[in-house]
């Protein structure tokens, strides 16, 4: 596990469970395959949760699990939204009890790109949001906030290459910070994964039909 900087220390940020806090930094790797499975593994190559695709007729879902496939939260868009919400809920649940936190995106300003999270109690559009993405997902590179400041829990990069070794694109690394819930980190960069790649006209037109938010 990567030791990291020390800079980045924070009350423990729980949202999905506090047995995903580590005391120190971790760096995780994120690979997807021709199926859309996620598999994140730590710095040993040893794998820590995974992600498969389980969309219906109706919507786009992603669940998340833990190494021995137990089910740990449910990713599901929200269908007709106007901002691209997703929302999570504990377990395979889909019960507004059970939710955990939702996402939905801004518009593009001055071609900085943005998705807000919001706990469970923040459903109003007029309340504060808890945490925020901001980067360029085309480079796999962006960063995870503390609400609207610049306190940053994770950081994502592209995979380095050795020896000119072309890696896939959808393989990267995630650097999350001391005392963060890395499950939190890690559904995420899925949700923003998912929007950018499921639907090819969304491509260099932004989720939702808006200006773009991931450039391409």
């Amino acid at each position: 596990m990567a030791q990291g900087n020390d800079s980045h220390v924070f009350v423990p940020v729980s949202v999905i469970g506090t047995q995903f806090i580590a005391p120190y930094p971790l760096e995780v790797k994120i690979e997807k395959n021709s199926q859309g499975n996620f598999v994140i593994s730590d710095i040993n190559s040893k794998t820590i949760l995974k992600v498969k695709p389980c969309d219906t007729s109706f919507h786009r879902q992603r669940l998340l699990l833990d190494a021995n496939d137990i089910p740990l939260v449910m990713m599901r868009e929200k269908n007709m939204s106007e901002h691209n919400r997703w929302k999570v809920y504990r377990g395979e649940s889909k019960a507004k009890e059970d939710m955990i936190f939702s996402t939905k995106t801004e518009h593009m300003i001055h071609f900085k790109t943005r998705l807000n999270v919001y706990l469970a109690n923040k459903m109003s559009n007029k309340d504060d949001f808890d945490f925020k993405i901001e980067g360029n997902w085309s480079d796999r590179s962006c960063d995870i906030y503390i609400g609207d400041s610049s306190t940053a829990i994770a950081q994502v990069n592209k995979v380095q290459p050795l020896h000119n070794v072309k890696l896939p694109k959808d393989n990267f690394m995630v650097t999350i910070y001391r005392n963060v819930d890395y499950a939190f980190v890690v559904a995420l960069i899925v949700i923003v994964d998912s929007m950018k790649s499921s639907d090819p006209k969304e491509v260099g037109a932004g989720f939702g039909g808006g200006p773009a938010l991931f450039p391409f």
